[in-house]
C-alpha cells in the first residue's frame, strides 16, 4: 500500500483525531495552570481537544467518551465566555 492511500484509511482518520485531541488537551492544560494570560487560547484548545476526541468516540462507538467531550466541550465554551 502507498503512503498516500495509507493517509486515507478509516484507521488513520480515527488514529489522527485521536492524538490531534490529546496534543490539544496537554497544551489546554499547560496553557491554563500557567496562569500567563494563555487562558482563552487554553480554553478555545480545550473545545477543539473535545470536538476531535468526540470525533474519534464517534467513530469507535466509545459513548462513554463522547458524552464526556461534551462536558469537555461546554467547559471549553464556557471559559472562553468567562475569560473574553
Amino acid at each position: 500500500m502507498s503512503k498516500k492511500r495509507a493517509l486515507q484509511t478509516p484507521e488513520f482518520t480515527k488514529k489522527f483525531f485521536e492524538w490531534f485531541g490529546v496534543i490539544t488537551a496537554i497544551f489546554y492544560s499547560l496553557f491554563v495552570a500557567s496562569n500567563t494570560g494563555l487562558e482563552f487560547l487554553g480554553f478555545t484548545l480545550l473545545l477543539t481537544s473535545a470536538i476531535s476526541i468526540g470525533i474519534w468516540a464517534y467513530l469507535g462507538k466509545h459513548r462513554g467518551i463522547l458524552l464526556l467531550q461534551l462536558f469537555y466541550a461546554a467547559a471549553g465554551i464556557i471559559g472562553m465566555v468567562r475569560w473574553f
